[in-house]
């Protein structure tokens, strides 16, 4: 499939209405900002009662503007949501931007005018993925930003959903949707907008039950920020329909630099001239916030450079290292582009820096910063003299020298002068940015003076006014092109300019200079109203039709309860295949290694399942074929998988996990239509949830994980890779991952671990066991019958330990509270409910039925 460039729209990131502006004057074609609801920036954005103004103008402006609707949606919000979409389509917006499936699917029924885009929270890396959202009223998808060039180049080729990609901001380092780190450790989801950021903190490597010195590294989970302003050409030329600037919660000074840097490259590109960029531009662009700009990813798998591990916040530039501390001040050696003239980097008096102590400091401990007052060199003050060296020096108590050390680097994090340079942006009072217009003038003697404006971006809009005073035969100077396009182009304060104009009067004309000024007002406000107006759009509430389409139980569940064991290991399996489970899934590595553990638990009578990876990128799809190659059942994890596997006559018996994020009984649904046998619930639910997902379904197409170490991080940053090898890939690595036990360990002491798959992606499971004991009573009563137990690093003899204590508390030999017990005596970690805890005044909720 041939995908022809084309000129992409530019999307920026909006908080509030200082980043909307700047967004607006800095050239964005289009807007994403969140509501005070269903957004993945809970702490920013705008009512639902501000939506209609704010979409006037920007629709007066050219702008679009997409709504972040990216959270998953628990059965108790639905009916809040279906409000919230009706009032979002009847609003105007151009787009609305959904992770949940079923709830894009509701959107697209709701209001079919409405634009539906599958957000990067959807974990879309394939053309099966994009076609997955497809069926479900998706439009357009945002690719996960692990993705190269190369495999955004096949997805383009094998698909015409539109498709969007992250240019520039921050990285997570976990699978944008497959985080459950926030959920895990504090209840706060990041699929529901609550990230707690726990990637962002320091921990300790751990190999072989030893810990590794890594020197000045200690945050193994913080990326690098995402800079692919060098790569807008060839995205442009493989056909990407957006490039999407991450930024919600920064201020307006970042989007406006970043807006206008892009701007300059996309219309640079298209027009088929070089990036002008300037370094001091590039610069600023760090300067505003980074964390280490680069193009990471997009430019090709290296683990060295993705997570440098020295920081994990914003550090602006970075400006020198300090060689000595004086009485007076700090010594520093200048070093990049400002190594020869400090006027290269502008280092100045008011510059705020920070002595970076990375390897010499704890990593809590405080840093050492403040504004410099004065800059000298060795014959006196400096005064952007040229020279390697400079004496830095502060205001009285401002900075702590002696916390200061030779080998600190130095790092200015903020510039007081760098507000001024956008603020013709961020506080304009006319229009800055404008957008141009078609006009045409056509007229005779005797008739009123014709003007036709049409909006050049958007052609069906278009205005026609006519003078009142008729034109008359001219006596001396006649109207010709130039005298009307001099008066006609005076658009300045309207956000418009004249791109070209169609004369066509008829004989030597004239109109007074007052008239002509009128018509053009006229115009112009007529058509700035034919902008603002939102469109018509049929608005139907659909949810309670949805609703009476869910599968239910044909008849009240009986039966002894199942259990289901996952397995990482074949000392694992070994203690599985005595135990005699209802199934046994294996979850290897090695991928390809799988066929004779799948024929030992055959030869032993038992149903054998292979779990999928989570992700699948282009190059990876012969996965799929072995896969089914192994003739057992898939546990599958990915959606694109699940994609192509349902549009095969004959497949296996599929069950869909956890990663698939089904958080209600709409998106429960949409993949049983698919083919799935049985759902495993997101992890973003906790146990009342679950109990009432099954309530309102049939509990029979449910599996539920009762034990299990959660996946906190499911990450393509593979930690073997970067701290235990020099290589940059799996090419190269030599594979730690195959020869070392690893996991982190947070400042609380707790040891998670870390697996790495067969896409050398790692996941990061959580130091604790996480138990539905205290819950097994309530889902046993809502007719839930299929538990599964994963394993991570645990022994044979734990596997045993647990599936026993599972069975007996089943058996009722023993209590919940005795399960529990016996669970806790399992490793040295201790248990804990995570995900699953029910919040106290959650029961108050409105209930969906």
């Amino acid at each position: 499939m041939s995908r022809a460039p084309v000129k992409p729209e530019l999307m920026s990131p909006v908080g509030g209405i200082p980043q909307l502006k700047a967004a607006v004057e800095a050239g964005a074609d289009a807007v994403f900002f969140g509501l005070n609801a269903f957004s993945a920036r809970a702490k920013v954005g705008f009512t639902l009662e501000e939506l209609p103004e704010v979409m006037a103008g920007l629709r007066e402006r050219g702008v679009k503007g997409f709504v972040t609707f990216n959270t998953l949606v628990f059965d108790r919000e639905l009916r809040e949501a279906e409000r919230f979409l009706e009032g979002i389509a009847q609003a105007g917006v151009d787009a609305v931007i959904v992770q949940d499936l079923g709830v894009a699917r509701l959107a697209h029924q709701i209001a079919p005018a409405l634009e539906v885009h599958g957000s990067t929270q959807m974990s879309i890396t394939s053309a099966e993925g994009a076609e997955l959202a497809r069926r479900f009223g998706v439009n357009r998808v945002v690719l996960g930003r692990e993705l190269s060039l190369r495999d955004i180049e096949r997805i383009a080729r094998a698909t015409d959903v539109e498709l969007e990609v992250f240019v520039h901001g921050a990285l997570c380092v976990s699978y944008s949707g497959q985080c459950f780190s926030s959920e895990a450790w504090g209840g706060r989801s990041a699929n529901r907008g609550q990230c707690a950021q726990a990637c962002r903190l320091p921990y300790d490597l751990i190999v072989d039950d030893r810990a590794r010195d890594l020197g000045d590294a200690s945050y193994l989970l913080s990326p690098g920020d995402l800079y692919a302003l060098h790569q807008v050409p060839e995205l442009i030329r493989i056909g990407i329909d957006c490039f999407k600037i991450e930024g919600r919660y920064k201020d307006a000074e970042y989007v406006a630099l970043t807006t206008a840097a892009y701007r300059k490259a996309i219309d640079e590109a298209w027009a088929g001239r070089e990036l002008s960029i300037t370094p001091a531009e590039e610069r600023d662009l760090e300067q505003v916030y980074s964390r280490g700009l680069g193009p990471h990813f997009m430019a090709g798998t290296n683990h060295q450079k993705v997570v440098r591990g020295r920081a994990p916040r914003h550090r602006g530039v970075k400006v020198g290292e300090v060689i000595e501390v004086t009485r007076s001040g700090v010594r520093v050696r200048l070093e990049g582009p400002g190594r020869e003239q400090t006027g290269q980097w502008n280092l100045k008096p008011g510059d705020g820096l920070v002595f970076d102590a990375a390897g010499r400091r704890s990593p809590e401990e405080r840093e050492e910063g403040g504004s410099v007052y004065e800059l000298w060199d060795r014959s006196g003050r400096l005064e952007g003299a040229d020279q390697g060296v400079v004496e830095l020096r502060f205001g009285r108590g401002a900075v702590n020298l002696s916390r200061v050390a030779p080998g600190d680097w130095v790092w200015r994090s903020s510039d007081p002068t760098l507000p001024g340079r956008v603020r013709h942006l961020t506080e304009a009072a006319d229009p800055v940015y404008t957008r141009p217009v078609h006009m045409r003038a056509s007229g005779r003697a005797g008739e009123g003076l014709q003007l036709e404006l049409t909006d050049a971006e958007r052609p069906q809009l278009s205005v026609r006014a006519r003078s009142e005073t008729p034109l008359q035969p001219a006596q001396k100077r006649a109207l010709d092109a130039a005298a009307l396009r001099e008066n006609l182009g005076k658009l300045g304060g309207t956000g418009l300019h004249l791109a070209d104009l169609d004369v066509a009067l008829e004989g030597e004309l004239f109109l007074p200079l007052s008239e002509l000024n009128a018509l053009r007002r006229r115009a112009v406000e007529a058509l700035l109203e034919r902008r603002r107006a939102a469109p018509e759009r049929v608005v139907t509430p659909r949810l309670d039709q949805e609703l009476t389409r869910l599968p239910r139980a044909s008849a009240p569940v009986q039966g002894a309860p199942r259990l289901h064991l996952l397995v990482r290991t074949p000392e694992q399996l070994e203690a599985a295949l005595e135990l005699r489970p209802d199934s046994i899934t294996l979850d290897y590595l090695e991928l390809y290694g799988l066929r004779p553990a799948v024929e030992s638990i055959w030869e032993a009578g038992l149903r054998a399942r292979v779990a999928s990876p989570r992700i699948l990128k282009p190059t990876e799809q012969n996965i799929e074929k072995f896969l089914l190659s192994l003739g057992t059942d898939l546990l599958v994890r990915s959606g694109g998988l699940l994609e192509s596997l349902s549009r095969r006559e004959h497949r296996p018996r599929l069950i869909g996990d956890f990663s698939l994020n089904a958080a209600n009984v709409l998106t429960l649904q949409t993949y049983l239509e698919l083919g799935l046998e049985a759902v495993t619930p997101t992890h973003d639910l906790n146990a009342l949830q679950i109990e009432e997902l099954a309530r309102e379904s049939d509990p029979a197409r449910l599996e539920v994980v009762a034990y299990q170490h959660l996946p906190v991080f499911h990450t393509e940053h593979c930690v073997f890779c970067r701290f235990l090898s020099s290589g940059t890939d799996y090419t190269n690595c030599g594979h730690p991952c195959e020869q070392h036990k690893v996991a982190l360990r947070d400042r609380a002491g707790r040891l998670h671990p870390v697996m790495a798959d067969v896409g050398c992606r790692n996941t990061v499971f959580g130091a604790q066991a996480q138990i539905g004991a205290k819950h097994l009573q309530g889902w046993l009563a809502a007719g839930l019958r299929d538990f599964r137990l994963e394993f991570v690093h645990e022994s044979a003899a734990d596997v045993r330990a647990v599936t026993e204590a599972f069975r007996a508390c089943f058996a009722q030999q023993i209590g919940t509270r005795e399960l529990e017990r016996r669970l806790a005596e399992v490793g040295d970690q201790g248990v804990t409910e995570g995900s699953l805890f029910v919040p106290q005044d959650f029961a108050a909720l409105p209930q969906l039925m």
